[in-house]
């Protein structure tokens, strides 16, 4: 198989790519195994692309796999603005990257974990 299974079932690895997805929209950088790490660029990379395109379609299909959470609260005077992690990512994230052909990520080797060892990454959004 082209990808890796995580040690889950079909379920829990989607809705953990999900989460990590999304946190990474929301944060732009994340903090996680370099397994785990590969596995979200992949994903990350593709909805960027669907972003970069913006028409309805690519919206919708974004929406099925991002999860709907508050993004960010922008307050102007006396109206306050909650933006989520779908509009970020098609508002503030794909502009970004209009002239760039993929490779929106990059992975930064970090200290294993504590615990058992595991290599940890940082995983962030290239500027």
């Amino acid at each position: 198989m082209s990808y890796r299974k995580l040690g889950r079932t079909s379920s829990q690895r989607k809705a953990l790519l999900r989460d990590l997805t999304t946190d990474l929209i929301v944060n732009g950088r994340i903090t996680t195994t370099e397994a785990r790490a590969k596995e979200v660029r992949k994903t990350a990379d593709k909805m960027i692309t669907l972003a970069k395109h913006g028409d309805l379609a690519s919206r919708r299909k974004a929406a099925a796999f991002v999860r709907n959470v508050v993004a960010d609260v922008k307050e102007d005077g006396d109206d306050i603005r909650v933006q989520s992690a779908l509009q970020n990512l098609f508002e503030e994230i794909a502009p970004k990257y209009a002239d760039r052909n993929g490779g929106y990520t990059r992975i930064l080797k970090t200290m294993p974990r504590r615990g058992d060892g595991a290599p940890m990454v940082i995983l962030e959004l290239v500027d």
